[in-house]
């Protein structure tokens, strides 16, 4: 028998078989620029300091993978993406103007006709009712993180239906949403059904504000630094400015010493390091307590003999730039902003302490979690495709050896210009075109394109932009061929946008 066929009859019939016995629980945990440097379980900078002891529990006991992408790292776009099981160009959220309709909410409406019992609490931040849901109670917008305010499914019509976080002392929204979790999880009404939560955090997205129990947390530890917070080398655009708001003083416009209120008379050095002392102190401070807040949730499952029938995913909307490169923030194509954690656990089918390193992207995860939960026949306008297969480690042969990103919200925000590009486990090719195009929300603010090429194999922490270097010619030809093939492949293609693909083509010569 040939072997690749002996191979995808083993693939389909350990997931029919799986399929047809298990009817797990699914809990999708879902943070808000957590990026995997600040998780222990994955290693850097800040694993000494041991940030997430209950995520680094999932990732013992569960598979945690290394090379998971997001397709936009933005939040309102990313949580579409999850949604829909599509890149922003085809959904139509690009930016974070955007509304994403009850019928357009694929994976909850896919999870109900599972058999599923399926609820959203925490952020959501799609402007449209969650009413795909059978139950939700929601931040309106980017919410509150103290005595947060929830729209809860109820008589009122949306948007109005508030339900308010009141008390003597403040109520922080990580506690305030796991409340509501575990109320769902104890009083919901179709015991019968198994469930599909979508628990999302609002932490640790800025302006950083942790619940008070852990203000001296880190109080006496020197965070470490990244040496790209002080060292640019040859990262970004060759012989220009750098982009993109900063830790110090860099950018003037925007920069964290602002947010951290560091006295702006204090030299640019010392500015900078006060400036990323308190942002890490206060970043991982907000880590902390989510990580508390999701040991809650485990013992409540322990304790009604649920945990190990049910799947626990963690993830989260993208990366997030801890100080590399002078940067805060996400957007970036670079990997501390591209890059998210993903982590399942569930003993039934999973062995503990696996690790997988196949390219995956946030399309993706709405197939597989459909496929988890038994459905054969996936939504036909659906771009990603189900790694369960390779969380069980048969990767198949075909499976994608590269992933496309493209981020459209030009110069808004974070001074980051408009830009696309390709990852490969080796390299990475990015393409700033810096144009507003069609974007909601973008700046019609035009910058000089340029283009940045990365030998990730030598230079995983992206600090030498070797696009001008001549032995790599060989390589940057393949790249653009590639990239223009991967585009045309998820239908982005630059040709409806005449003024983009006039400065691709006089740069790309």
């Amino acid at each position: 028998m040939n072997k690749a066929f002996f191979f995808c009859c083993v693939v389909f019939l350990t997931c029919v078989s799986y399929a047809q016995t298990q009817r797990p629980n699914i809990l999708f945990i879902f943070t808000d620029d957590h990026a995997t440097n600040g998780i222990g379980a994955y290693g850097g900078r800040f694993a000494s300091l041991n940030p997430t002891p209950t995520i680094d529990r999932l990732a013992r006991e569960g598979v945690l993978l290394h090379h998971v992408f997001v397709t936009n790292s933005i939040c309102t776009p990313s949580r579409a993406t999850l949604m829909t099981g599509q890149y922003s160009h085809t959904n139509g959220i690009k930016t974070l103007i955007g509304s994403l309709t009850a019928e357009r909410q694929t994976l909850a409406n896919e999870m109900k006709k599972a058999g599923y019992e399926t609820a959203l609490v925490g952020k959501w931040h799609l402007d449209a009712e969650p009413a795909a849901f059978d139950y939700y109670t929601v931040l309106p917008d980017q919410g509150s993180y103290f005595n947060p305010i929830f729209l809860e499914r109820g008589a009122n019509a949306y948007p109005n239906n508030v339900a308010r976080v009141a008390s003597y002392d403040s109520v922080h929204s990580e506690d305030a949403i796991t409340d509501r979790s575990l109320r769902w999880l104890k009083e919901r009404k179709e015991k019968s059904k198994p469930f599909f939560l979508m628990h999302h955090f609002k932490s640790p997205h800025d302006n950083f504000e942790n619940a008070e129990r852990y203000d001296f947390l880190y109080e006496n530890v020197t965070m470490p630094e990244p040496e790209s917070l002080w060292k640019r080398g040859n990262h970004g655009p060759v012989g220009q400015p750098q982009f993109g708001t900063s830790v110090g003083k860099r950018n003037t416009r925007r920069n964290m010493g602002q947010h951290m209120f560091v006295d702006g008379k204090l030299d640019d050095e010392q500015y900078k390091r006060t400036a990323y002392q308190r942002y890490m102190k206060k970043y991982f401070r907000c880590v902390k307590g989510l990580d508390d807040n999701i040991a809650r949730l485990l013992t409540h499952l322990e304790q009604t003999g649920e945990l190990d029938n049910t799947i626990i995913i963690y993830t989260s909307d993208q990366g997030f730039m801890l100080g590399e490169h002078d940067y805060i923030d996400k957007r970036w194509m670079y990997d501390e902003s591209l890059r998210t954690p993903f982590i399942v656990r569930y003993p039934k089918l999973f062995k503990a302490g696996r690790v997988n390193d196949d390219i995956i992207n946030n399309v993706d995860f709405a197939p597989t979690i459909l496929e988890l939960a038994g459905v054969k026949e996936l939504p036909k306008q659906f771009q990603g495709r189900s790694f369960v297969s390779n969380l069980l480690g048969k990767t198949p042969s075909d499976w994608p050896t590269a992933t496309y990103y493209r981020y459209w919200m030009n110069m808004a925000h974070h001074d980051n210009p408009a830009h696309y590009g390709i990852r490969t486990k080796t390299h990475k090719l990015i393409f700033f075109y810096g144009l507003p195009l069609d974007a909601k929300g973008a700046l019609d603010t035009k910058t000089p394109a340029w283009l940045e090429l990365y030998d990730l194999r030598k230079d995983p922490q992206e600090m030498n932009n070797v696009v001008t270097d001549p032995a790599y010619a060989e390589t940057l030809a393949q790249l653009k061929a590639q990239l223009v093939s991967l585009k045309q492949r998820v239908g982005d293609t630059d040709e409806k946008y005449p003024d983009l693909l006039s400065v691709r083509e006089r740069l790309w010569r």
